[in-house]
C-alpha cells in the first residue's frame, strides 16, 4: 500500500493531506465551551435553563428543517455546531431556545447553500410554528454573530468525513470496495443528534464513524489507510478507541427494534374546522365567470377540455381543498410521520413534532 505522504505536490494525495493539515489546525478554534458544556450536562430539568433533552430535541427540528428545505447534510452540522457554540458560552432559557433553533439554521444555510436555495425568513416562522417575528429572528441572528466573533463558517466533523473518505478512496487498491458517503454522512446526523457528541473533537468523531464502518466492510486494505490516517492525524488510540465505542452505541440505539421506521403513508392535507369553514366561505366569494362561447374555442376538443375543467375545478363550491398544494409545501409524509427520519431508516423514539 503507498503511503499517504509518498506522492509528489501536484497530486490529489498531497491536495487532500493539506487541507487536513488545515483543518486540524482550525478544529480547536470551532468547539464549544467545554464548561459551558458541563454546565448544560449538569443542569436539572426543573431549572430555567436548556437542558441536554432540550437541545437534543432542537436539534431534530433542525434536521428536520433541513430535510423539509432540501439543505445539505453540511448545512445541519454547521447549524449543529452554531448552536452548541453558543449554548455554551451563553445562558439561555428554554422559551427563546425556539428562535436561537431558527436563528441558527437560517445563518447556516445563508453561508453554505446557494441564495436561491436559502429559506425566507417569513417561509421559516411559518413553517416552524413559532410566535415570534421576523424582527426577533434577525436580533437573534445579530446576536449569534456578536457572540461568536462572526466566525460562521467553522470546521466540522462533515470536513473531515469527506476528506478521509477521498483520501482512503484515493488510496484503495481493489476498487471494488467503497464507502459510502452518503450512509457516512446519515451516521454523522443521527450521532448530531446526541448532546454528547458536542464534546467530541470532529476529526476523531469523523475517524470513529469511518472505523466502524470499515469493519463491516471487514477491509484489511481499507484498515491499513485508516489506521495511516489515524497516524497523519495525530489521534491517540486511546480516544479513538473512546469514540468509536461512543457511535458504535448510537447507531445501534438507532438502528434497534424500538426505533422502527414510520410507514411511508401519502400526505393527506389535515385542516381544522375553523380554517375549513374559511376556506369553503372563500369559494363561495368567488365572482361567476361567463360562459366561454363554443365558438371562441380553438377546436371541438379544447372546448370539452376547458368546458370540463370550468365545471369541476377550483370554482366549485363543493369542491374541496386541493392536496396537491399542501404536498408542494410540505415533503411526503411530513404531518403524519416522525418529524424526522434519517437515510439509514433510524427514528429516535422521543420524536417531537414541530
Amino acid at each position: 500500500m503507498k503511503d499517504l505522504s509518498s506522492h509528489e505536490h501536484n497530486n490529489e494525495a498531497y491536495k487532500l493531506l493539506k487541507q487536513i493539515n488545515q483543518y486540524l489546525e482550525q478544529e480547536s478554534k470551532f468547539l464549544p465551551r467545554p464548561r459551558g458544556l458541563d454546565a448544560i450536562e449538569s443542569t436539572l430539568e426543573n431549572d430555567d435553563c436548556v437542558t441536554p433533552k432540550l437541545r437534543d430535541a432542537k436539534v431534530e427540528d433542525l434536521r428536520s428543517l433541513t430535510r423539509f428545505f432540501g439543505c445539505s447534510t453540511e448545512t445541519f452540522v454547521l447549524a449543529v455546531n452554531l448552536l452548541d457554540r453558543f449554548l455554551s458560552f451563553m445562558k439561555v432559557r428554554p422559551k427563546h431556545l425556539p428562535c436561537l433553533g431558527i436563528s441558527v439554521f437560517h445563518l447556516a444555510a445563508k453561508t453554505i447553500e446557494e441564495e436561491c436555495n436559502v429559506p425566507s425568513d417569513h417561509d421559516l416562522l411559518r413553517i416552524s410554528h413559532c410566535k415570534f417575528t421576523v424582527s426577533d429572528l434577525k436580533r437573534m441572528e445579530n446576536i449569534v454573530c456578536e457572540k461568536l466573533n462572526g466566525e460562521l463558517k467553522a470546521v466540522t466533523a462533515f470536513h473531515f468525513l469527506h476528506l478521509y473518505h477521498a483520501l482512503a478512496h484515493y488510496h484503495i487498491t481493489e476498487k471494488k470496495e467503497y464507502l459510502i458517503l452518503d450512509k457516512l454522512e446519515a451516521q454523522l446526523k443521527a450521532c448530531s443528534c446526541q448532546f454528547l457528541f458536542s464534546k467530541a473533537k470532529p476529526s476523531v468523531l469523523a475517524l470513529s464513524l469511518l472505523t466502524l464502518e470499515v469493519e463491516h466492510l471487514k477491509s484489511v486494505d481499507l484498515f491499513e489507510i485508516i489506521l495511516r490516517i489515524q497516524k497523519h492525524s495525530k489521534i491517540s488510540h486511546r480516544d479513538l478507541a473512546y469514540w468509536r465505542e461512543l457511535v458504535s452505541k448510537c447507531l445501534a440505539d438507532y438502528s434497534s427494534p424500538e426505533c422502527c421506521k414510520p410507514d411511508n403513508k401519502k400526505l393527506v392535507w389535515i385542516v381544522s374546522r375553523r380554517t375549513a369553514r374559511h376556506l369553503q366561505n372563500s369559494y363561495y366569494s368567488v365572482p361567476e365567470l361567463p360562459t366561454i362561447p363554443e365558438a371562441g374555442c380553438y377546436s371541438e376538443t379544447g372546448s370539452d377540455d376547458s368546458c370540463e375543467e370550468m365545471s369541476c375545478g377550483e370554482g366549485s363550491p363543493s369542491s374541496s381543498p386541493r392536496s396537491d398544494t399542501a404536498e408542494e409545501f410540505f415533503p411526503e409524509g411530513f404531518l403524519h410521520q416522525s418529524k424526522w427520519q434519517n437515510h439509514l431508516g433510524f427514528q429516535t423514539p422521543s420524536a417531537n413534532s414541530l
